[in-house]
């Protein structure tokens, strides 16, 4: 049976606490990292009503957005704050996890997903946070398995230069090496010196998919212990960050884009801070609080941009430089709790015994009025 341990590791493939901007708590909130799992839940907010609804579907771990300690707290009162959700967790054996900027920031993530469901193209980090180390893989492959490895390298990540993928550079030469006691040798002989005919592959590598990289050409690479090289490079990576920019398939009134927002955010009212334009073609966007992230959406020449719990003085400053703003609330984020089910299940076929459930719950804290 499945661990939490394994789960989580899993789901790290995607979006690596490494990501997450400097402060944010993510990770492990409450449990045991060895409790076995069948079931997962995922959920924008942890509420005793959504513990309620893991308890009710069998499920051992709760994968949330927003941490659920994400301040500290001095002394646990179990009838007040977060108390109640804290002791029914404990009580009933779930175990919570956390992925916040680090799950907003991942590829696939959630502001991937809020710009997915917009049908923007074209889209680009609106503010950059890193960016993702290329390496050097120089692997020594036996002729006879130098395609295998090519192959297996480059479809697990291997080899993206611009829009072109598998690339490589090969060169052939001559491997020598002495197989030693105890040893299995795909070629040679124990104590004596074999001469290999080998290829000299070389490809890039960004690091997040270093693991995965190095898995698969260990699993095709014939050789005990393949020989090979990894080293950083001096190039530019793939920057990531906070929110997205990209275009729309078609420009749009500001009304028509409203509507559209609405219904695509699932969402019955926006507030809206009207700018120099109405007319939207290009859209940067951030989940949750983007006040601070304005201006580069300015720099970006956004026609708009959304973000949640936009502030009085941020949306003047915006309107007085002409930046047209939608504020739909934080609550968008809620397309993660489907977003993270798909992307989970499909990483899961054949790897974890689990299934992916998605909270049906509101976890809104505001009603109109």
């Amino acid at each position: 049976m499945n661990t939490v341990r394994d789960v989580i590791r899993l789901f790290e493939e995607w979006a690596p606490p490494s990501l997450a901007v400097e402060g944010d708590r993510v990770g492990l909130m409450i449990g045991d990292w060895n409790q076995p799992v069948t079931k997962v839940l995922t959920t924008l907010d942890v509420t005793e009503e959504v513990v309620d609804e893991a308890v009710k579907n069998g499920a051992e771990l709760i994968i949330a957005h927003h941490p659920l300690l994400f301040r500290p707290i001095k002394s646990l009162d179990v009838a007040n704050g977060q108390g109640p959700v804290i002791e029914k967790c404990i009580k009933h054996d779930l175990t919570v996890y956390a992925a916040h900027t680090n799950l907003d920031i991942a590829p696939g993530g959630v502001n991937d997903m809020m710009a997915e469901a917009l049908g923007l193209t074209n889209t680009e980090v609106l503010a950059p946070t890193g960016e993702d180390q290329l390496y050097k893989l120089v692997a020594f492959v036996p002729e006879s398995h130098a395609e295998e490895v090519r192959q297996a390298v480059g479809d697990a990540g291997a080899g993206y230069i611009g829009e072109y993928s598998h690339c490589t550079f090969s060169a052939s030469g001559t491997g020598t090496f002495i197989p030693g006691d105890g040893t299995d040798p795909f070629l040679g002989e124990q104590g004596k010196m074999e001469f290999a005919d080998e290829k000299r592959m070389e490809t890039v590598v960004p690091h997040s998919l270093r693991k995965k990289v190095e898995a698969a050409l260990t699993a095709a690479h014939p050789y005990e212990e393949p020989a090979y090289d990894l080293y950083p490079l001096a190039l530019p990576g793939e920057p990531y960050g906070l929110g997205r920019v990209g275009e729309l398939p078609e420009e749009m009134t500001l009304d028509a884009f409203v509507e559209q927002v609405k219904k695509s955010y699932d969402v019955p009212f926006v507030r809206v801070v009207d700018g120099k334009t109405d007319r939207i073609k290009r859209v940067a966007l951030l989940g949750g609080d983007g006040n601070k992230y304005w201006q580069q959406a300015l720099s970006k020449q956004a026609d708009v941009y959304i973000t949640g719990d936009i502030y009085f003085h941020t949306a003047q400053d915006a309107a007085m430089d002409g930046l047209t703003m939608i504020d739909p609330g934080h609550h968008v984020e809620k397309i993660m709790k489907k977003g993270v089910q798909k992307e989970m299940q499909s990483r899961s076929q054949g790897l974890l015994q689990v299934e992916w459930v998605a909270s049906d719950l509101s976890t809104e804290p505001f009603r109109l009025a």
